[in-house]
């Protein structure tokens, strides 16, 4: 039977309390419960501290989230179908965990980028490895290279608004009016794609 590690039971009660309350919130007792690990292991595995606990956990939970694509559109053979379906499903996912189910990579970054600049370098090298990926995913499925890295970024940005306004709202409309809007503007590039010797979108 396969047993989890206690430095993976740590970076993921770390990634559960950053996408539930953020960094400042989270301390190192809380985290060590939240893990069922003593307090000393934490730093046992991680001799930053708080901090390298939080960028392994931002790293993980990043690889994970972009994993997330595929297996949202690939069911899908119309990707305009698929984004508006996956932004939806990314709502209910929310309601269901009583608004609780924030991104916590985004929570980091606009909670700390100007006071924990390594963290925030962190989040970034995630959010770009998340464009690179995802401009190859659409592109496979037919835009043009920068319409498929132009639509990668609409996609994260949309999502991330839609987090923030659905737990303030207490609503899935922010998440359901995003993904529309997507997935107009893939559509759009689609178009644009299919003209007279462009791929076709799939």
């Amino acid at each position: 039977m396969w047993v989890m590690r206690t430095d993976e039971r740590i970076t993921l009660a770390m990634a559960e309390l950053l996408r539930r309350q953020g960094y400042a919130a989270t301390g190192v007792n809380q985290l060590a419960r939240a893990a069922d690990a003593p307090t000393g292991s934490i730093y046992h595995h991680f001799k930053g501290g708080k901090r390298e606990v939080a960028e392994a956990a931002l790293r993980s939970t990043g690889a994970a989230y972009i994993r997330l694509l595929p297996l949202l559109l690939d069911p899908y053979e119309d990707l305009v179908e698929g984004i508006e379906a996956a932004f939806a499903a990314a709502g209910e996912d929310m309601r269901g965990t009583g608004w609780a189910n924030m991104c916590p990579v985004g929570t980091v970054t606009g909670e700390v980028a100007d006071v924990e600049p390594r963290l925030r370098e962190v989040a970034g090298e995630v959010m770009a490895g998340w464009i690179e990926e995802g401009t190859r995913y659409l592109a496979g499925r037919g835009l043009s290279e920068p319409g498929a890295r132009s639509a990668m970024y609409a996609l994260l940005a949309a999502l991330e608004g839609a987090f923030i306004l659905a737990r303030g709202l207490r609503s899935v409309e922010p998440f359901a009016a995003a993904g529309r809007s997507v997935a107009a503007y893939v559509a759009a590039l689609g178009d644009r794609a299919a003209e007279p010797g462009g791929a076709i979108i799939r």
